[in-house]
């Protein structure tokens, strides 16, 4: 039985960050691909009423230095080495998630996820400066003129607020979210309920 797994992302969210490098050792174990579905979060929170976790958690005593110890326990428990918190977060990720549909599109979407996570949340740059865009893709050995002029494209921006709207649409609220088949699992907290659910239904 073939089943489609989904992951809807934002560079913009850490946890989708955490998620990113848990997915490849469930892949390997169930040998189903995760199809990448860049969202923009923004819109999604817009269109949910939804707030960042540093929003949601603000003055509420306890909460967030609960939710960064939980934090620490993920990223021991599976050994996340180089995961930096990006100083200038929040970052507005609208141009390079343009440019994820566009890499995406162009089979070169792989090294693009992986270049642009790395910007984020290893080395700390501010991905919504275009210089550093443009100096971050040359670095990574992708067609930086080609990514962000294909970023301008019309079809390119209309894929990704299709993208989110049918996102939201079927359930999203923020991301990570995943889907198995049609059963939604939000949070990295839940990739090991995404696994059982991919076991379950292949």
């Amino acid at each position: 039985m073939s089943i489609t797994v989904e992951f809807h992302f934002d560079f913009g969210s850490p946890n989708s960050y955490y998620a990113h490098r848990i997915i490849p050792a469930i892949e390997t174990r169930t040998h189903i691909k995760f199809d990448y579905v860049p969202i923009l979060l923004g819109g999604v929170f817009k269109a949910t009423n939804n707030r960042s976790p540093m929003e949601a958690l603000a003055g509420i005593r306890n909460k967030s230095e609960y939710n960064a110890l939980e934090t620490r326990r993920f990223i021991k428990k599976h050994s996340i080495e180089d995961f930096r918190f990006n100083p200038h977060f929040p970052i507005n990720t609208l141009a390079i998630m343009r440019g994820a549909i566009y890499a995406m599109n162009n089979d070169i979407g792989d090294d693009y996820i992986e270049a642009i996570y790395r910007c984020m949340w290893e080395k700390e740059l501010n991905m919504a400066d275009p210089a550093v865009i443009q100096q971050a893709l040359v670095d990574a050995g992708l067609p930086a003129e080609a990514i962000i002029a294909g970023s301008a494209d019309m079809e390119v921006k209309q894929q990704l607020i299709h993208n989110t709207a049918a996102s939201v649409e079927r359930g999203a609220f923020g991301s990570p979210t995943f889907f198995v088949g049609e059963e939604i699992f939000f949070g990295k907290d839940k990739l090991g309920d995404v696994e059982d659910e991919i076991l379950a239904s292949s």
